[in-house]
């Protein structure tokens, strides 16, 4: 009978429930090119701020992709230079005077990181404070390893206008070529609509909010009611903090789009689970209590239908079935998404353990010192349970 309802009736509850009483996540149908808002009579300034530290291999891609904006009203673009070595501020410029559009881009050298603050953060802060020069009504915070569609700017600024938002941000596509992407990024975007019900974080009478780091077009009358950039100087999750701090001000919107795209590959099991394991810990308060409560969820949500289905008899058997086929169906939308084989959701329950691994070995970073890893520095506090 415990075997039944561990294995069998409370996985089976947690899947019912996170199909019908999720926000439908799983549909993916929060997308920037469904219910497309009419574009504004007057288009409102804008400055692109675009941290960058060590980018040279995709710099050029993602500067001269936001120098080719078809952007009608006036568009400006700040690349903070945070103290690359490899050429990136260089690179940049070619990348804009290719375009015939020098006079968009403006180089700042990033200031030496000061304590208290995340390197991205912080060079954030500098771009945002030059753009200040310029008032512009929104600041549009994208990562130097995005490449946007030329049209892009036009949408995220008509549907701001048109909805009044605070922020407009978009789960970027991350790049999915290799077996190992094919198997791990999909489920990231997975289970960041499943933490975050987009449908939820669009809706203003609802607290939950989040934020995609790699694209998102904030209002910049907003994010000095919010406290500006420092009022999450030491966020690793920075584009969740923000987007928190945003909602206060007013509703926001975050979406999936193909109208901008990473441009840095992963490649190996090894580089997602680097990616995966920089911020893990992190999302969960640095708790060992939220550490263990996850390790426990994950095995009753992934591991334990397969489990019945595989070892089980009789009724545990069937829920195991019926529960690993309600997970593989839920999967189907983002994988379809991402041009993903629909035999991938079979393989859920190896991929949530997966995530697991990632999540318990981002808190052993934590504990060691080595904790949010970017661009060679340690950026999470060690040591620390908050």
């Amino acid at each position: 009978m415990i075997a039944l309802i561990v294995f069998g009736l409370i996985p089976f509850g947690i899947w019912v429930y996170l199909l019908v009483g999720r926000g439908m996540f799983w549909l993916a149908r929060e997308r920037d090119d469904l219910d497309q808002p009419a574009q504004p009579t007057a288009w409102p300034a804008v400055v692109a701020v675009v941290p960058a530290r060590n980018e040279a291999d995709v710099i050029a891609k993602a500067v001269g992709s936001l120098a080719a904006q078809d952007y009608p009203g006036p568009f400006r673009i700040i690349l903070v230079d945070d103290q690359s070595d490899d050429g990136t501020a260089d690179i940049a410029r070619e990348a804009a005077a290719r375009t015939g559009a020098a006079d968009r881009l403006e180089v700042i050298s990033g200031r030496p990181l000061p304590a208290g603050w995340v390197g991205k953060m912080w060079a954030v802060d500098q771009g945002v404070a030059r753009a200040a020069c310029v008032m512009p009504d929104y600041l549009w915070l994208t990562d130097a390893d995005i490449g946007h569609a030329p049209d892009n700017l036009r949408h995220l600024v008509s549907r701001a206008q048109a909805g009044r938002l605070s922020l407009v941000s978009l789960m970027v596509r991350l790049k999915c070529d290799t077996w190992a992407d094919q198997m791990m990024i999909p489920a990231f975007v997975f289970f960041f609509d499943m933490l975050f019900p987009f449908r939820w974080v669009n809706q203003p009478t609802r607290h939950i909010s989040a934020g995609a780091g790699g694209c998102m077009l904030v209002r910049r009358t907003s994010l000095e009611a919010a406290g500006g950039i420092a009022s999450i100087k030491d966020a690793i999750i920075d584009d969740c903090a923000l987007a928190g701090r945003l909602k206060r001000q007013g509703p926001i919107w975050l979406g999936l789009t193909l109208r901008a795209q990473s441009l840095r590959a992963y490649g190996s099991m090894g580089e997602i689970g680097r990616m995966v394991s920089r911020s893990a810990y992190a999302q969960l308060n640095y708790s060992v209590l939220l550490l263990a409560g996850t390790l426990l969820g994950m095995i009753l949500t992934y591991l334990a239908p397969p489990l019945a289905a595989v070892f089980g008899s009789g009724t545990l058997r069937l829920l195991g079935l019926v529960t690993w086929l309600m997970m593989a169906v839920s999967f189907q939308p983002v994988l379809k998404l991402y041009k993903a084989s629909p035999l991938w959701g079979l393989a859920l329950p190896a991929i949530g353990l997966l995530y697991t691994v990632f999540t318990v070995q981002s808190a052993v970073q934590v504990w060691s010192g080595r904790g949010g890893m970017w661009k060679g520095r340690a950026q999470a506090l060690a040591g620390v349970e908050r």
